[in-house]
């Protein structure tokens, strides 16, 4: 077995006869020991690495090995060292173990060595790549060839197909007293280059963000919005105005009444802690200045804000009915600063409080982002329905069976995202579009626009037109979600408790269904599809900068991704095949049964690629495996420890949410009573939630 792996490898990354190898880089002119600056030291022992990986029959293994022990006690590569040996030991055991216990696995290996030891097959390069994504990447077999998408998407749609025995016979009627909308901020210090002095804010703030400038850093985001950026790069400016202009027009068609408002909470992430106590005054200030808000009433919730809610209302609701006096798990689960998973789960269950406490008309809450706007003059002659129209769907809260026979609750829904520059071909233009370009590189490993494509395709782009798919009779579930356009219904918030874990740092929108995915006693929690309810994706619009910035922390934190999904998964009370067989292919994409391999190879292919493309300069995969490096160590050595950390945090945070909706339970029905205790937990209550309250006018 070890010898067949490791001739894939050196197939992978080693050239024959001179020239680059299957993935497009020329390892072995990338190991250049002579070199002595601290970006060839980089490059090389990036290299040493995938050399090393591909045996002792390359000609260069003796020379690799010797190069990262040299550098082994060296005390400024020393923590790289250990990342790449650590890395050998862990891959070559990792598809050991796979290989004895999955004969699936066993026979796909065998049967891509067979396939490239004969030089005949390796001409044909279409069908080395899928034999190389059956071992390394099954979700993404024949996705790369054109030929058979259709057939793909329609087989998918298939899979995801829901019969409907009973729609919502209560629907949200009004979606602007019903609904609670929700929205995160990211907010970190002005940058360097402008100064405190030159912001376009008041003395106050700025005397406190000289104060502010001066802690350490705590978290960090992929893209912040800096205190003082211009107004049109300041998406908090553009997706109030733009939820304001919808309520606007759907007043204007007669959907909504000329008094109503939209309730919209708005979680505050900050990169440094002092930041919390500025956001406020600085969007009041910001919004008067640049916008005319009249149709919302807008409230933020800092990491203090949630502190409050916990030490002045749960936790006394907790010792008065419950008589629990260990409530810290409330701290752990409930915030909004961290990992993005806290602050999702936060918005989601901020809804289930407002309904106990402040409002029990709100039915459901909706996400949205603050780069994202509702196009309501396309969805009119587009989709033939407003944006709020949409959400009067009976699918929302509808129940049926879905394809494997399962009974399910339909009490999540999802709509669908156009990019601004694509609206003007059509409002159900994919956002995501089947790549063109090569595969090569990393992306011989692991490409997941495959399967988000297909996945877009099927799920997102599906129009309940046609007797297929009906929205009477049938319609779609949705796995593949964005971390804006979904919500979901208050009652089934509140009966199936689903979270995304505070460890989870990406793709929080997908993650939130796997903590409830099955259910032994109730219908199985899903997302049904929407069509039509769309909106626009203006983020390279304007704020095209910052995400370039951000590429390659991004790319850190999606195999980072990999290695926490496929972890969660392990630790999830349900069969692993059975949750991959739900949420394949897109979503489980990033679920493998060898993710360190996946991983390690992904990642040392994509600094072999930026050192490939960049020729004197670079600077580029210096710094990718200087962030890279340290980031994805720390994980992967918290993951492979002793103990399963995921299974005890998984089980901290549902006991933990548990927690907190037995006490909004136990709170609600005293106040049904008209109990003095809760009646005065109440009033502290909309007290504490006024206090959050953004005011829009001088």
């Amino acid at each position: 077995m070890k010898q067949k792996f490791e001739t894939i490898i050196r197939y992978i990354v080693s050239a024959e006869k001179g020239g680059k190898s299957l993935s497009k880089i020329n390892i072995l002119e990338q190991f250049r020991t002579a070199e002595k600056d601290s970006h060839a030291i980089a490059r090389n022992l990036n290299a040493a690495f995938l050399i090393a990986l591909s045996g002792e029959a390359h000609p260069l293994y003796n020379q690799a090995s010797g190069y990262l022990s040299d550098f082994q006690a060296h005390p400024s590569w020393e923590k790289a060292v250990h990342f790449y040996k650590d890395g050998l030991e862990l891959i070559r055991s990792e598809i050991s173990n796979r290989f004895y216990i999955d004969d699936r696995f066993k026979k796909e290996l065998i049967g891509l060595h067979s396939w490239i030891i004969s030089p005949e097959n390796r001409k044909n390069h279409k069908k080395t790549v899928e034999k190389i994504y059956r071992v390394f990447f099954p979700e993404g077999v024949g996705l790369s060839d054109n030929q058979d998408r259709e057939e793909k998407i329609n087989l998918l749609r298939e899979k995801r197909k829901i019969s409907i025995s009973k729609l919502n016979p209560s629907p949200v009627a009004n979606p602007a007293k019903e609904i609670l909308f929700t929205s995160n901020m990211l907010i970190t210090i002005p940058s360097v280059s402008r100064g405190i002095n030159n912001l376009p804010v008041s003395s106050n703030l700025k005397q406190m963000l000289k104060e502010v400038v001066q802690e350490e850093q705590m978290y960090w985001y992929d893209h912040p919005i800096p205190v003082g950026v211009a107004p049109e790069h300041n998406e908090i400016l553009h997706g109030l105005e733009g939820l304001d202009e919808a309520v606007a027009f759907e007043k204007k068609q007669g959907t909504l009444k000329g008094a109503d408002t939209l309730t919209c909470v708005l979680s505050v992430s900050v990169t440094h802690e002092g930041l919390q106590n500025v956001v406020k005054e600085y969007l009041e200030d910001e919004l008067r200045k640049e916008k005319n808000i009249q149709h919302l009433d807008a409230y933020v919730f800092t990491e203090a804000d949630t502190i409050k809610l916990i030490d002045e209302i749960l936790i006394p609701a907790a010792e008065k009915y419950l008589g629990i006096e260990e409530h810290g798990l409330l701290y752990e689960v409930i915030g909004v600063n961290g990992e993005y998973g806290r602050h999702y789960s936060f918005l989601k269950a901020i809804s289930a409080f407002w309904q106990v406490f402040i409002d029990p008309e709100i039915k459901g809450t909706f996400k949205i982002d603050l780069d994202q706007v509702f196009p309501q003059k396309e969805l009119v002659e587009q989709s033939g329905s407003s944006a709020f129209e949409h959400f009067k769907t009976p699918l929302w809260g509808a129940e049926g069976t879905d394809s494997d026979g399962n009974k399910v609750e339909l009490g999540m829904i999802a709509g669908a995202l156009v990019n601004k520059k694509d609206i003007k071909k059509s409002l159900f233009y994919p956002d995501v579009r089947f790549p063109e370009e090569e595969i090569n590189g990393d992306k011989l490993i692991f490409f997941s626009l495959l399967p988000q494509a297909i996945s877009t395709e099927a799920e997102m782009m599906t129009r309940y037109t046609d007797d297929a798919f009906d929205a009477k009779k049938q319609c779609i579930q949705r796995v593949h979600v964005t971390g804006g356009t979904c919500g979901i219904l208050i009652d089934s918030l509140r009966r199936y408790q689903p979270f995304t874990p505070t460890f989870v740092g990406r793709a929080e929108d997908q993650a939130y269904i796997l903590s409830s995915l099955f259910h032994d006693s109730q219908k199985n929690l899903r997302c049904v599809h929407k069509d039509g309810l769309i909106m626009r994706h203006d983020k390279e619009a304007f704020a095209g900068e910052a995400i370039k910035i951000a590429s390659k922390g991004k790319l850190i934190g999606d195999y980072i991704r990999i290695l926490l999904f496929s972890y969660y998964v392990n630790a999830l009370p349900w069969a692993f095949d059975d949750i991959k067989n739900s949420i394949d292919p897109f979503t489980g994409c990033f679920v493998s049964k060898i993710p360190l391999t996946v991983v390690y190879l992904r990642f040392a292919l994509k600094a072999a690629s930026f050192f490939e493309d960049s020729g004197k300069d670079t600077q580029q995969g210096f710094e990718f495996l200087q962030v890279g490096l340290r980031r994805l160590y720390e994980t992967i050595q918290k993951l492979t420890g002793d103990t399963n950390l995921l299974l005890e945090q998984y089980c901290r945070e549902k006991k933990g949410w548990n927690l907190f909706y037995n006490i909004l339970d136990v709170a609600e029905k005293n106040l049904k009573k008209q109990d003095a205790f809760a009646i005065k937990l109440q009033n502290k209550a909309k007290s504490l939630i006024k206090a959050c309250k953004i005011n829009f006018n001088a």
